[in-house]
């Protein structure tokens, strides 16, 4: 996922579609040894779920390749542990009386992992790159007239309109990554990355992992581990037995229905916290009948959120029909579909639908779709609706949705920080991920006004009617907000559970 979209998340995430480039298969690289700037040294094996699509931050959107990113990649900016905007290649900043003009201060001496220098040039490459050519996370500029570097170490941002999110856009995430240029014009950026972070990529081997080793050029302070692999692991319990086995010594890829004894136990340590996520299933309204907002609604009715989330989480989430989680200041309490079958079949029958069959797509890389979709598919067969059930691979996934070749698919979007990385790119005619085809000038307009209103209450005004409008439309019908769930060893310390589902283990050490 967008931020990332499962590819969502989602992502950006995400979150959900980039430029889709299959990986090469890479020479397997060994990372142990070497010298140990850092401390306690060795090499952390990390289970994800899936594969990366690829590796450019600039054109993936998938959770998994973010998973990697995230040590490899510095942004001008980026989320605490509070998701509060802090220095990171920039150390300071002021903004104009007008707020239209920001001036960033760029950190001396950063350099690229193949010891080049990171200045001004790199940071106005990057970011028009991404507008120019119109990539995934375009629409975080919407507002930027121009990004300009008068000298190696100043960057300047001039918008058209006030930009209250500014911070969270160019820097919530990887995905507004800052690239260095002949690493993209070469094309190896796929997967080959050069970047300030404090891990370099080593070695990909398709099918397999990615292997990164410390970066000693990092201008921060140095990571204690020597390397970190991201092994790509799909089924949860197999996950599981690696880490209690000690082959790896973290996953977040664990079976939801042992999280709770495995809390509870002693072996692995299991951490859970709130997520800024959310899991949807979207119709594609460019088909009939999906174009029809009742027949949309009257799936909306179908659905039992409450025991579909059961089934995929076990506990672990919180149904929620409007997306933002409860925890934040611009959590909206709107949830206007009960279970009603009878209605739904009302519904139907009025909109003149009737022994309607249609395809839900899931994807194998995140078995909670599998297990939901099977759930969803019972209630709607009980209003008469025959859902048939298509499990893709994420990449197979990511390429059918950006044809539009589905009628409806399930999925989640990942590590949101401000409420425009709710709606906008999902929900806006022109929105990046909107891929259902939803058009509503109202909420056009609303998302629009949003992203450059300046007083919180009138913002978080204009975010509810949003809300409102997007779930009455049934442009999404929201199921819930998982908790964030990882496992690691007791050998591991210095690594934190976050809420926006970033992996950093840039402070992480591994007794021996």
């Amino acid at each position: 996922m967008s931020r990332k979209k499962l590819g969502a998340l989602g992502a950006a995430l995400t979150l959900t579609v980039g430029v889709l480039s299959g990986c090469t298969g890479g020479e397997a690289v060994d990372v142990g040894g070497g010298g140990n700037a850092g401390g306690a040294g060795g090499v952390l094996n990390a289970a994800i779920g899936g594969e990366p699509d690829q590796l450019d931050p600039h054109k993936t959107s998938a959770y998994y390749s973010f998973q990697v990113l995230e040590n490899v990649y510095d942004t001008l900016v980026e989320p605490d542990a509070d998701l509060k905007m802090v220095p990171s290649l920039a150390t300071k900043w002021t903004t104009s009386a007008d707020q239209l003009t920001w001036t960033f201060t760029l950190r001396e001496g950063v350099k690229f992992s193949d010891g080049s220098p990171l200045t001004s040039e790199d940071v106005v490459y990057s970011f028009e790159r991404i507008i120019k050519e119109k990539l995934n996370n375009a629409y975080k500029f919407a507002t930027v007239k121009s990004v300009t570097g008068p000298d190696p170490a100043t960057v300047v941002v001039t918008l058209s309109a006030p930009t209250p999110n500014l911070l969270a856009n160019l820097g919530g995430f990887k995905g507004v990554a800052i690239v260095e240029k002949s690493n993209v014009e070469s094309g190896t950026v796929k997967t080959a990355p050069v970047g300030s972070g404090p891990f370099k990529v080593a070695g990909y081997t398709s099918g397999d992992s990615v292997k990164l080793v410390r970066n000693d050029s990092y201008w921060g302070e140095k990571p204690k581990l020597d390397g970190v692999t991201f092994t790509f692991v799909k089924d949860p319990t197999v996950a599981l037995q690696n880490l209690r086995s000690g082959q790896v010594q973290w996953t977040d890829n664990l079976p939801p229905q042992q999280v709770k004894s495995l809390q509870d136990g002693d072996g692995p340590v299991v951490r859970s916290a709130p997520s800024t996520d959310y899991w949807y299933v979207a119709l594609n309204e460019a088909r009939k009948p999906f174009d029809n907002p009742e027949v949309r609604r009257a799936i909306g009715y179908a659905l039992d959120r409450e025991a579909i989330t059961k089934a995929a989480k076990f506990g672990l989430a919180t149904v929620n029909q409007t997306a933002i989680p409860k925890a934040s200041a611009f959590y909206y309490d709107y949830a206007p579909y009960s279970h009603d079958p009878g209605k739904a079949k009302q519904m139907l029958g009025q909109a003149g639908v009737g022994n309607l069959t249609m395809d839900l797509m899931v994807t194998s890389e995140y078995p909670e779709t599998v297990t939901a979709a099977q759930v969803i598919a019972a209630q709607l067969r009980a209003v008469g609706i025959t859902v048939k059930i298509r499990t893709l691979d994420f990449a197979q996934w990511l390429d059918e949705q950006a044809k539009g070749n589905f009628d409806g698919f399930m999925l989640g979007w990942l590590g949101n920080i401000d409420p425009d990385e709710f709606y906008y790119a999902q929900h806006h005619s022109g929105g990046t991920f909107n891929f259902h085809k939803y058009k509503n000038p109202a909420v056009d307009k609303l998302l629009d006004d949003a992203r450059t209103q300046t007083d919180q209450g009138a913002r978080k005004q204009a975010y509810e009617q949003a809300a409102k409008q997007i779930v009455d439309d049934a442009s999404y019908l929201y199921l819930y907000n998982p908790d964030v769930v990882q496992g690691w060893s007791k050998k591991v310390s210095g690594y934190e559970v976050r809420t926006d589902r970033a992996i950093r283990f840039r402070s992480v050490a591994l007794a021996k």
